[in-house]
C-alpha cells in the first residue's frame, strides 16, 4: 500500500509542472487569480479581482474568489497554512494554537464579500436551480465561512455546522453532468476528517453521503488534484498534510517538492520543503 500510494503522490506531482502553467496562461481569469493565490501574491490576486469585479459585476464567483484571497492571506498572517498547524491536534480545539488575534477590518471585508456573493448566486439559482457557477459560489463561501469561522475565530462546533451547509452544495456539484471536480476538495476533506475521528464522536458528527472512510477521502483529493478547475494545488497541499499525518515523509516531500517547482514565490512551501527534508534526513541519520 505504502508503494501505491507513493506511486500516486509521484503521478500526481508530475501532473502539477502542466496545470500550474496552464494556471498562469489561462484565458479564464479565475485560474490566474487562483496562481497568483498559490504563489501567494495576495496583492496581485486583488488586482486581478478588481478588474474581475468591474468586468462581470454580477458574477458571484468574483465575491467569492474575494473571500477566499481574503481567507487566505489572513490565515498566511496567523502562521495556520503551515504544516505543523494541522499535525497538532490542540490546534484545532477551541482556545488553543495561534494566539494572534483576527484582523477586524479582513473579517468585514470577509463578510461583506460572502454577502455580495450569495445574493448574487441565489438570485440566479432562483432561475436555474442547477447554475453551475452559482452553486460553485456557494459552495465556495460556506467553506469559506466555515474555515474562517474554524480556523481563524477558534470556533470549532460552529465551523463544523458551517461545514454541513459546504458539504450539501458539494453534493449538488457532483450530481451535475458532468460533476465539478473541484467540490471532491470538501467531500474528501470531510470525509478523511471524519474518519480520523474516534468511533463515539462520529455519532455526533454527520455529514450527508459521507462514511468517514479515510482511504476514500484521499482517493477524492486525488481526483481534484488531477481534474480540479482551480483546486488542483490546494488538493495536492491536503494530500501532503494526508501524508504527513499519517508517517508517509517521502511522500509529503514528493508532493512539496513539485509545489515548490510550480509556485516559485511561494515562500511557505520551500520552507516547508526544508523541514521536512531536514526531518527525512535526521531519521536516515539515525537509521545508520
Amino acid at each position: 500500500m505504502r508503494v501505491v500510494l507513493f506511486l500516486a503522490s509521484v503521478f500526481i506531482a508530475s501532473a502539477g509542472a502542466a496545470h500550474a502553467q496552464a494556471f498562469s496562461e489561462s484565458s479564464d481569469p479565475f485560474q490566474r487569480i487562483f496562481a497568483r493565490l498559490y504563489n501567494y501574491d495576495f496583492a496581485g490576486a486583488n488586482r486581478l479581482l478588481d478588474q474581475q469585479m468591474e468586468a462581470d459585476p454580477e458574477n458571484p464567483f468574483v465575491y467569492s474568489v474575494r473571500a477566499v484571497a481574503l481567507l487566505f492571506s489572513e490565515m498566511a498572517r496567523l502562521n495556520i497554512l503551515q504544516a505543523d498547524f494541522f499535525l497538532n491536534d490542540d490546534n484545532m480545539v477551541d482556545g488553543q494554537g495561534h494566539r494572534q488575534k483576527p484582523d477586524p477590518t479582513v473579517k468585514e471585508a470577509l463578510l461583506a464579500a460572502l454577502d455580495q456573493a450569495r445574493t448574487k448566486a441565489l438570485a440566479r439559482l432562483a432561475v436555474d436551480p442547477n447554475d453551475r457557477t452559482a452553486l460553485f459560489a456557494m459552495c465556495m463561501t460556506s467553506g469559506v465561512h466555515a474555515d474562517y469561522t474554524g480556523f481563524v475565530e477558534r470556533r470549532q462546533w460552529k465551523g463544523v455546522s458551517l461545514a454541513r451547509k459546504t458539504n450539501r452544495y458539494a453534493q449538488q456539484l457532483l450530481r451535475l453532468d458532468p460533476p465539478v471536480y473541484d467540490a471532491y476538495t470538501n467531500v474528501g476533506y470531510y470525509e478523511y476528517v471524519i474518519g480520523s475521528l474516534p468511533f463515539f464522536v462520529r455519532w455526533f458528527v454527520r455529514f450527508e453521503n459521507i462514511e468517514g472512510k479515510k482511504q476514500k477521502g484521499i482517493e477524492q483529493l486525488e481526483l481534484v488534484a488531477r481534474h480540479g478547475v482551480y483546486y488542483g494545488p490546494f488538493a495536492r497541499i491536503l494530500l501532503t498534510v494526508v501524508a504527513l499525518r499519517d508517517g508517509r515523509q517521502e511522500d509529503a516531500r514528493t508532493l512539496l517538492a513539485q509545489l515548490s517547482l510550480d509556485y516559485p514565490e511561494n515562500t511557505m512551501l520551500k520552507h516547508e520543503l526544508q523541514r521536512i527534508t531536514e526531518r527525512i534526513d535526521a531519521m536516515t541519520a539515525q537509521r545508520k
